[in-house]
């Protein structure tokens, strides 16, 4: 009897230990447990009057906190200061002084927590500038377009609750101007950046050595429209999991290969009339990698943008329709071919982000002109939640509309706990609150989607913990390793739906981009559930490689059929 009872005991946790590998890796069926998403259009959050600044430039640091920032040349923002920056004399309320960009800020770091802002230094202007981040989190900005701001570099590393840390400006300079250039961070942790007003080359950060330039690209002058005020600046660029760049302007797209300075693969053009590209304004994002196919498949999405002419009539007070169409294509491969859908309605000037759930949410823009100020008309209202892997045809679904337009200069950005923090809009060359159709826009705002509802809480992952394998919290997990997250379950989804794992980079938003934003679909090797309680333990394998997914911190996030967890910091390093 006694044998038969340890018999039973070790066949019952063997059997659940079986049950739950499947589980992890090809998924669950319990339609008794069924998850209606019909109807789900999310909802608004409303979460400060006042950022004081335009959120022209967001990102979202691992410490849990936005750098927000717009331009130092616009004149006084809205967040005075008491005393100035770097000579910290004191800023009084004569005309002088309230006319003095100094006494004022342009960057604020927003603490997610505390719903709250606190003012950051700028030295130079970062206006139109773009950004990454660096493998131990330090924000790295570029370029800018007024005054010196041009060829600077700047960062920035989060410190967390002391409130101690801002923006640091280099000694280097970047070799060309940068205004409107398009940075990504490559597998080697240094950020190629690429393009600029009337500026055809790409150069690399942080520099080698004091003698390293830039290199010229035709393909930047070739896809240049002088008539439009470009077509072709902030590019388009997604870092391939070969680690090659695929760099879209205008309406053509390459492959650069960044280690030979070499481009090796010219792309087709995109269907259609109309650009892509600013001030035509259009938005790209590459869809999640997955470790199915070894992350071998990569596909880009490119979406909106304006129409043929939309430059040169928005300067004459006339605002043609913008752009409905959508194109795919995968950029690995030999064959290459664009897939063309439509939006629901026309778009440029909005953003496109990666939600957890590995849909792409399509927030903020118009339906009419161009960038730049007073060009468009007609604020896209509703987001759109796209899901890549229905059929042609039915991908696309309208959500909750918000009562605040957001058009040119405004950013989102996705939050570790699944909120999308929605900030910015400003079509003019200063702060402007009266007597204009769209107004500066300072408030702060969350779009909830659908997941997020209270309903759901039995399915969500929650408690997550990571460590590295063998025990022990993880300071950083090396490619290819495996390592452990635990968490608890309340339910398990219903028919069709599985349970995923995923990593996800935030990007820098900015002009309709999410520079360097990437998902990638991890391997569960392996995972058990304790008999009671809940818990959960999976043994995960990290990317292979920086190509496929750059050194650095991802947000890290378990999701239940449609329901994801709240995401959780993991960094991926070299050994």
């Amino acid at each position: 009897m006694a044998y038969e009872k340890m018999f039973f005991i070790f066949f019952t946790k063997t059997m659940i230990t079986i049950f739950f590998f499947f589980l992890c890796c090809f998924g669950v069926s319990d339609g008794a447990r069924g998850i209606s998403l019909e109807g789900s259009k999310g909802k608004w959050q409303f979460l400060l009057k006042s950022t004081g600044v335009v959120s022209m430039h967001m990102a979202l640091t691992y410490k849990n906190t936005v750098i927000m920032f717009d331009q130092t040349g616009g004149g006084p923002s809205r967040y005075p200061l008491r005393k100035r920056f770097g000579s910290g004399s004191r800023c009084t309320r004569s005309v002088k002084d309230l006319m003095d960009a100094t006494c004022y800020a342009h960057s604020v770091e927003y603490h997610i927590k505390s719903n709250s802002v606190r003012p950051l230094r700028l030295d130079t202007d970062p206006w139109c500038s773009s950004g990454s981040f660096l493998s131990d989190g330090t924000l790295l900005g570029t370029g800018g377009g007024y005054g010196k701001g041009g060829k600077r570099i700047r960062f920035y590393s989060p410190c967390g609750k002391n409130h101690q840390c801002d923006w640091n400006q280099s000694k280097n300079y970047l070799s060309d101007e940068r205004w409107y250039a398009s940075t990504q961070t490559l597998s080697n942790d240094r950020a190629i950046i690429v393009g600029g007003r009337k500026v055809f080359t790409y150069e690399f950060v942080p520099k080698m050595s004091n003698g390293e330039k830039s290199y010229n690209l035709p393909f930047l002058q070739q896809t240049y429209d002088k008539s439009a005020k470009g077509n072709n600046l902030y590019p388009f660029i997604h870092l391939s999991s070969d680690g090659n760049l695929f760099i879209f302007a205008n309406r053509d797209s390459i492959l650069l290969n960044p280690r030979l300075n070499k481009v090796i693969k010219t792309f087709p053009r995109i269907p259609g009339d109309g650009s892509r590209n600013y001030p035509s304004s259009g938005s790209s994002v590459m869809l999640p990698l997955d470790h199915r196919d070894n992350f071998q498949k990569v596909e880009v999405m490119v979406c909106g943008g304006s129409a043929t002419g939309a430059v040169r009539n928005a300067a004459k007070g006339r605002f043609i329709e913008g752009l409905r169409s959508c194109g795919r294509m995968v950029i690995t491969g030999n064959k290459h071919k664009w897939d063309m859908e439509y939006m629901p309605e026309p778009r440029l000037v909005h953003n496109m982000l990666i939600l957890p759930t590995s849909h792409i949410l399509f927030i903020n823009g118009a339906k009419l002109g161009c960038a730049g100020y007073e060009n468009a008309r007609n604020a896209s209202l509703e987001p759109f939640l796209y899901n890549p892997y229905k059929r042609l045809g039915t991908r696309f679904q309208i959500l909750k509309s918000t009562n605040i337009p957001r058009m040119y200069h405004s950013s989102a950005i996705l939050l570790p706990d699944g909120r999308v923090l929605v900030g910015g809009g400003n079509p003019h060359g200063r702060y402007l609150f009266h007597n204009v159709s769209y107004p500066t826009e300072l408030r702060l705002q969350a779009f909830i989607p659908y997941y997020m509802k209270k309903r759901f809480n039995s399915f969500r992952p929650s408690n997550l913990t990571i460590e590295s394998h063998g025990g022990g919290k993880s300071l950083g997990i090396v490619y290819g390793r495996e390592f452990v997250v635990r968490f608890m379950v309340g339910k398990f989804a219903s028919k069709n739906n599985e349970l995923k794992f995923s990593a996800y980079a935030p990007p820098f938003t900015t002009h309709s981009l999410s520079m360097n934003e990437r998902m990638l679909k991890l391997r569960c090797k392996r995972m058990v559930q304790k008999i009671s309680g809940g818990w959960v333990t999976a043994v995960l394998e990290a990317p292979p490689s920086p190509h496929v997914a750059p050194a650095g911190y991802y947000l890290l996030t378990i999701v239940n059929g449609a329901i994801p967890s709240k995401s959780e910091w993991i960094q991926f390093r070299n050994a």
